[in-house]
């Protein structure tokens, strides 16, 4: 009797295939994460860069007195 419950269960490969399935997307979402964090890296420098540049003209613009100059003044 148990020797032919460890054949069957053996031979059994019904949840084979569901496995696999889990086994691949668990390999893809580790990928996806992988490619998340690496590229997070590069759009922070972007965004950074960005943000110093209108910093930047921000106070050159202010800064300058043809800019106070042509500015209208409040009624």
């Amino acid at each position: 009797m148990v020797r032919r419950f460890l054949k069957a269960l053996h031979s059994e490969d019904r949840g084979q295939d569901l496995a696999e399935y889990c086994l691949l997307t668990a390999l893809v979402t580790l990928i996806a994460a992988g490619i998340f964090v690496y590229l997070s890296g590069g759009m922070q420098a972007v965004w950074s860069g960005a943000n110093i540049s209108l910093t930047t003209g921000t106070t050159a613009i202010s800064a300058t007195p043809a800019a106070a100059a042509s500015t209208p003044a409040p009624r």
